[in-house]
């Protein structure tokens, strides 16, 4: 039994060791922080585990005002199963710009700050088009290679970053530990991994979806404004914007500080509805327009004929013969907003549905339908 403990612990020096030789030592930072925390992947509750920017929150907050008939409709029995079996933390129905159903899971509520996922990519873009109004960038036809002259001979362009055309040879895997997206979440310097890309297709032709495309947009916002991204999100919209928090923006790690800019806001419910209302209003808040509104509404309409589910930042849908655009993470994080019924549905959680070859899983499409069901009955 000794000779074999012995063994044992040498095997795991020796794979500990060739993880730091072949640059994967990541690996075991993600290891700790997911599977020793019970966890099988990453959770809505994981930036504790991480260095984080401050988004610094409004001195005159504006709060939602409640609907004349707040929370007097209950779920529907379709909508609580799927929640409770899903996970669901937090789930709103805003009407009119009021907010008419309001409900948190246990342990959490209004001021619960979990992970956004990819609705950050949205906001990402959003910061693009607030760029771009202040003059830092000069459209969307803007030559990534201004800022990173590498890119020179790509033709690659901002908006191609923010429409995921950009060409580049990521690989969008989340279940290999060895793939570029494990090394982006859990590795340091994320800037040296993503300027280790190139571009293999020719960019503006076509939709493919990849992280590495809004990390790199991210890149691109910091070194055309010379602000850190949280500060710049924090001036151009938490402050504006009313939001009541402050928000955590995951870090690369403690000596490089580049944000997680294709992911990993730590927000509320209440807060993330906030950007539907802004594309709902064509980037106008309250009087103040904070985008242009040609960028807003080009950001909710496709780019791509062949690919109608995404715009630039944001997924699309016309479910119900409706015009939806949506905020949304892998875990099921939404921001699904209707501007013809003024309506956004926020639903946070642990799980999404099942996948199809749908755009969405089929969670999405029960959250919109079940939602239609309860104002209808109170209506």
């Amino acid at each position: 039994m000794k000779r074999f403990l012995k063994w044992f612990a040498g095997f795991l020096i020796a794979i500990v060791a060739l993880l730091y030789i072949t640059d994967y030592e990541y690996i075991l930072k993600g290891m700790r922080i997911v599977y020793l925390t019970g966890h099988s992947t990453a959770f809505i509750d994981d930036h504790s585990y991480f260095e984080n920017d401050t988004i610094a929150a409004s001195v005159q907050p504006q709060p939602w005002p409640l609907h004349a008939n707040y929370n007097l409709e209950k779920a529907t029995e379709k909508l609580v199963e799927t929640n409770e079996a899903l996970g669901t933390v937090a789930f709103l129905i805003i009407k009119n710009d009021s907010i008419w159903f309001e409900e948190y899971a246990n342990n959490y509520g209004a001021a619960s700050q979990t992970n956004s996922f990819s609705m950050a990519k949205s906001i990402t873009s959003a910061l693009l088009g607030k760029a771009i109004q202040e003059r830092y960038i000069k459209s969307l036809e803007q030559p990534v290679s201004d800022f990173y002259p590498q890119f020179k001979e790509s033709g690659m362009t901002v908006g191609d970053l923010s429409s995921m055309a950009s060409g580049l040879n990521w690989d969008e895997s989340y279940k290999s530990p060895f793939s570029v997206t494990a090394r982006s979440y859990y590795a340091d310097n994320l800037a040296k991994t993503i300027l280790n890309l190139k571009v293999t297709e020719s960019p503006g032709r076509q939709y493919t979806y990849l992280s590495g495309n809004t990390q790199l947009l991210g890149m691109v916002l910091e070194t055309a404004t010379q602000k850190r991204l949280a500060a710049y999100l924090s001036e151009s919209f938490w402050k504006p914007m009313g939001f009541e928090q402050p928000a955590l923006w995951q870090v690369d790690d403690a000596k490089h500080r580049l944000v997680k800019a294709y992911c990993c806001i730590a927000g509320n419910a209440r807060d993330f509805a906030r950007f539907g209302k802004l594309y709902k209003d064509f980037g106008k808040w309250n009087g103040q327009q904070l985008i242009d509104s040609v960028f807003a509404a080009k950001s909710i309409t496709p780019r791509f004929e062949e690919s109608p589910e995404y715009g630039y930042g944001f997924w699309l849908s016309n479910h119900l013969d409706k015009k939806i655009f949506v905020m949304r993470g892998i875990l099921g994080q939404y921001v699904i907003t209707i501007p013809e019924d003024n309506i956004i549905i926020v639903r946070l959680g642990h799980n999404r549905g099942v996948r199809s070859e749908k755009p969405f899983s089929d969670d999405f499409y029960i959250f919109v339908e079940e939602a239609y069901k309860m104002l209808e009955k109170n209506s």
